[in-house]
């Protein structure tokens, strides 16, 4: 467990230093270039209306380090999306029309033009993104076909959530019980959440904690751990030896609020003679992520033959051990949050995740992974915030 965490620690640290790196160029270059080629002669004042978010981005920079606020994260996200995502773009445009300009003398004018457009597109739905999309929740129907699902549980409703991420909405209690009330009206047989209830500290759960504690189904909320709740990313001169010790608070809290967490674990849940097991799995994923699952103990006790669904919050693992090494016929994962950006069926995460959205199948085994109700930061475009209902049903002639 040391050595996890401090790999975990390492990996973190680089990450940080390119977050940084990255952030600054995001932000200097684009304003450099336009304000000493495109703008030599323009007014002061149209001088500093274009450094504006750059010298607001590079304040709260140095506000990091006394926390990440909800409204921080905001704030930059707005700032990032809105102002410098669309001014790299016309940058990048230019720069091109300008080289170009060279060999045709036209260039230069289409180049900035076709900026212009292409700028103020991106700022359009950047601007919906920050503003509208990261809360257009949908619940999404699903049924999911099995031959040896046991009879009584033919029809079985089960609703899943997944990547809460509540640091995002700093005290801000509305939005999650509109989600809450979507939920119970489903009145399923089982609510699951697959992990990421915070973004960096156990303390966001705190506004939440009773608005979550009214999430109802008739066999209860099993619920499992998802990496952002081990606290690794919200670690900073504090150094616990296991990543556990971070964890134990969102553990507390998930308790208290009438969640039954399955660390490494299993339940089972009757319908007369019938019964089927839901396994819990802690995180299980590739580095720089915590890989402390154990699904052999999770399912130590669980009869040959008994139908079996696997919470497990990464969908990495789906390839790692569950296909390989099981013939678990259902896991639900979340994580990957369709990068929350997606254009029809396609997003930039399939070339880090192969399977990142809805349902995937491999002879009798089946993975669904949701795009997930939050994120590390509010944007979402092209994937909306979702609460999944997935039906078992039994079909014998599969």
């Amino acid at each position: 467990m040391k050595n996890n965490y401090f790999c975990i620690s390492y990996s973190i640290c680089i990450a940080m230093v390119l977050v940084i790196l990255f952030i600054v160029l995001f932000f200097l270059l684009p304003d450099l270039y336009i304000s000493l080629v495109l703008m030599k002669d323009a007014a002061w004042w149209a001088h500093v209306l274009l450094w504006l978010p750059t010298i607001v981005v590079l304040g709260l920079m140095l506000t990091f380090k006394g926390g990440i606020s909800a409204t921080k994260i905001q704030l930059f996200s707005v700032l990032a999306l809105c102002f410098a995502l669309p001014k790299i773009a016309f940058a990048a445009l230019s720069l091109l029309g300008r080289l170009l300009g060279h060999v045709w003398s036209q260039a230069t004018f289409i180049g900035n033009s076709f900026g212009v457009i292409v700028a103020s597109s991106i700022a359009l739905l950047a601007f919906y993104g920050v503003f509208f999309g990261w809360k257009a929740l949908t619940v999404k129907e699903v049924k999911l076909s099995f031959p040896d699902l046991p009879e009584a549980f033919d029809g079985y409703r089960i609703v899943q959530l997944s990547d809460l991420h509540v640091g995002t909405y700093g005290d801000k209690t509305a939005y999650l019980e509109k989600i809450v009330h979507r939920v119970n009206d489903e009145q399923a047989d089982l609510v699951v959440f697959t992990g990421d209830l915070i973004n960096l500290s156990p303390e966001e759960i705190s506004p939440f904690e009773q608005v979550l504690s009214e999430l109802k189904a008739k066999d209860g909320v099993l619920s499992v751990l998802g990496n952002h709740d081990y606290g690794i990313y919200g670690m900073s001169r504090r150094q616990p030896l296991d990543i556990r010790e971070v964890a134990t608070p969102v553990i507390e809290a998930e308790r208290r609020m009438g969640w039954e967490l399955l660390l490494n674990e299993h339940r089972f849940i009757h319908r007369g003679a019938d019964s089927l097991a839901v396994v819990g799995v802690e995180n299980t994923s590739k580095p720089p992520f915590p890989n402390i699952g154990d699904l052999k103990g999770a399912m130590a006790g669980i009869s040959e033959g008994t139908f079996t669904i696997l919470l497990s919050h990464d969908p990495t693992h789906w390839r790692m051990e569950v296909v390989s090494e099981t013939d678990i016929p259902l896991m639900l994962a979340g994580h990957t949050h369709a990068m929350q950006f997606k254009i029809g069926s396609w997003s930039p995460v399939k070339w880090i995740y192969p399977e990142w959205s809805g349902l995937y199948e491999k002879g009798s085994q089946q993975l669904y992974v949701s795009e997930g109700i939050g994120g590390g930061f509010p944007f979402r475009l092209g994937t909306k915030p979702e609460i999944v209902v997935i039906t078992l049903e039994r079909d014998a002639t599969k």
